[in-house]
């Protein structure tokens, strides 16, 4: 097994697209990094596993050697773990349609944050992610360790730009909101999360819920504030 040492490997240049949005969605591929997520991706989902990156060699599943600083480039997390490519779920296209239990509207650009709304989607039973055409790819590296893979085992949708959505039984978060400790939620509801700081468009007509608080803070973050919501539906149903 020869060790990869140039950036003119076509290899290493299809690997480093899938650092990119675009990279993950032209070859259906991502990169899973740290040692945990990748151990339990290989133990529950091994068919979808294609290869593995490492500095070392390992024997699971087919393994690729590569010199220290490419594997750093690729390693963009800096989990120093080998890396596991692996084979994205096909994400359907939403169709405007009436809510079935609770759905997320999910318009998040940074990975990070949307990871975790994914993972606090799967903790507490939502039905369906829909991502907008604000919202950043699900399968980034670090939407996936943020997710703790959450990404792979959630039902998940995409949709066009936020303020265009035709949406009914919708609501949003905002602190001038219905109370929601009072709030009597119904069963079949799109809850929407717009950009952080930015909110959700006024066209969308989104009931608004609030979260009350003690303190002189004026809001939550964004995903702090979902997964509240999200326990808060769970526990009415």
């Amino acid at each position: 097994m020869s060790e990869i040492v140039s950036r003119q490997n076509a290899k290493f240049k299809h690997w480093l697209s899938l650092l990119e949005a675009r990279g993950i969605k032209k070859s259906g591929q991502a990169i899973l990094s740290g040692r945990k997520l990748v151990d339990e991706f290989l133990e529950q989902q091994p068919k979808r596993a294609i290869e593995i990156l490492s500095v070392k060699k390992d024997s699971r599943i087919t393994n690729h050697l590569l010199s220290n600083s490419l594997f750093k480039e690729l390693d963009s997390l800096g989990t120093n773990s080998p890396l596991l490519v692996v084979e994205t779920p096909e994400v359907e296209i939403w169709k405007e349609e009436s809510p079935k239990g609770l759905e997320l509207i999910v318009g998040l650009s940074d990975p990070g944050n949307l990871g975790a709304v994914l993972r606090s989607a799967e903790a507490f039973g939502v039905r369906r992610v829909i991502l907008t055409q604000e919202s950043a790819s699900p399968f980034l590296p670090k939407a996936l360790r943020a997710g703790s893979g959450s990404a792979f085992r959630m039902k998940l949708a995409r949709a066009g730009k936020l303020k265009d959505l035709q949406l009914e039984n919708a609501f949003s978060l905002d602190m001038n909101g219905e109370n929601i400790a009072k709030f009597k939620w119904p069963k079949d509801l799109y809850l929407v999360l717009g950009e952080e700081g930015l909110g959700v468009p006024k066209e969308l007509n989104a009931e608004p819920l609030s979260i009350p608080m003690n303190g002189n803070l004026e809001s939550l973050n964004a995903m702090a504030a979902a997964s509240i919501a999200m326990f808060s539906y769970k526990l009415s149903h």
